[in-house]
């Protein structure tokens, strides 16, 4: 059986792999997360599919990033696909607009804090601020919320700080970076296991490459529901 704490990550090259791994996986995952990777690939038209034929639940993972009229009239188109999850970067105005465009759906926007795949030379990089990492991470969560996030992405290694904020009552925390012991670690920096990151705070894990990479995928997912349901 499935456990939503689980989001597969659906990070194939186009709609008719993905959809050959959601038959493969069948009834060990029921949350799915499609990105940008996948929008040229049929992506928003697989989400519907397996929201109408499958009943799944989809995690549009799309980061956006604009002015807040732009923002606001995508949210309000993507709005109409009955999506649970959608990402957008954290910025309170880019926030407030998410929050327009959502307006009477149950499509929950997720602010992205500072992406797992960055360290601090990265940061130094693109002109951020100096600081800690995960203090900068707890400071963008916080102001993410104030303006109306209804959670935030974040890596499990900031969970438990972004957990003990007071704005986060109530609020979801999904942390991709999640890697089963022993798998590789790919292009992520700040990572933990499915358990540790839920222990740690965490409402949801993102799983891709462990998963479909694996040789068996659906022993895969299995394993990490099995782990999860020891919590």
């Amino acid at each position: 059986m499935s456990d939503d704490r689980l989001i597969v990550a659906l990070d194939v090259p186009n709609a008719l792999q993905a959809l050959a791994l959601t038959e493969t996986l069948g009834d060990a995952v029921s949350f799915y997360k499609i990105g940008l990777g996948m929008l040229t690939g049929g992506g928003l038209g697989l989400a519907n599919e397996l929201i109408s034929e499958q009943g799944k639940r989809i995690f549009l993972d799309m980061k956006l990033f604009d002015i807040g009229a732009t923002v606001e009239a995508a949210v309000r188109g993507l709005a109409q696909f009955d999506l649970d999850f959608l990402t957008v970067h954290g910025d309170p105005h880019v926030v407030r607009a998410a929050k327009e465009g959502a307006a009477g759906k149950d499509l929950k926007i997720l602010a992205v804090t500072i992406l797992t795949s960055l360290d601090r030379a990265d940061l130094d990089e693109g002109l951020i601020r100096a600081g800690d990492i995960p203090d900068l991470v707890a400071e963008r969560a916080g102001r993410a919320f104030d303006a109306g996030a209804d959670g935030v992405i974040a890596s499990p290694q900031e969970a438990a700080m972004i957990r003990a904020l007071p704005e986060a009552a109530g609020r979801l925390i999904v942390t991709p970076g999640v890697r089963p012991t022993g798998a590789a670690l790919g292009d992520q920096k700040r990572v933990a296991t499915p358990a540790s990151a839920i222990s740690a705070g965490a409402d949801h894990i993102v799983v891709g490459r462990p998963v479909w990479q694996a040789p068996d995928p659906r022993a895969a997912a299995q394993a990490i529901v099995d782990e999860l349901a020891t919590l």
